[in-house]
């Protein structure tokens, strides 16, 4: 599966648009990276325990949209975009949403 944030391929040529397609997960921190990142506060760095958890969420949210696209009959998805919001205290839901399309190399389409 292709999957872009373009709203084109370069060297493919959209044959068919199947609609939108998303994807999303809910996330809560855990106390363990809770601790460290506090702790990791005091001296200043990256807050690695919430790196590996944005980059899981953003995983899982694509994957399924991935899977929503495979099931229209899709081999690509462009404009592909990634929001986040706060459901509740502690927890916040990463979604992932582009548009399904079937596509081809342009060198299987006559000029003329």
């Amino acid at each position: 599966m292709i999957t872009v944030n373009t709203d084109y391929l370069a060297g493919y040529r959209v044959q068919k648009t199947l609609g939108l397609v998303q994807g999303s997960t809910v996330r809560a921190k855990h106390l363990g990276r809770d601790i460290a990142a506090g702790l990791k506060g005091l001296v200043g760095g990256e807050l690695s325990g919430y790196t590996e958890l944005l980059n899981e969420s953003r995983w899982q949210a694509m994957n399924r949209m991935i899977q929503q696209a495979e099931q229209l009959g899709a081999n690509a998805v462009v404009n592909v975009r990634f929001t986040t919001s706060a459901i509740t205290q502690g927890a916040s839901e990463l979604y992932c949403y582009g548009t399904a399309v079937v596509v081809e190399p342009e060198e299987n389409f006559s000029t003329g």
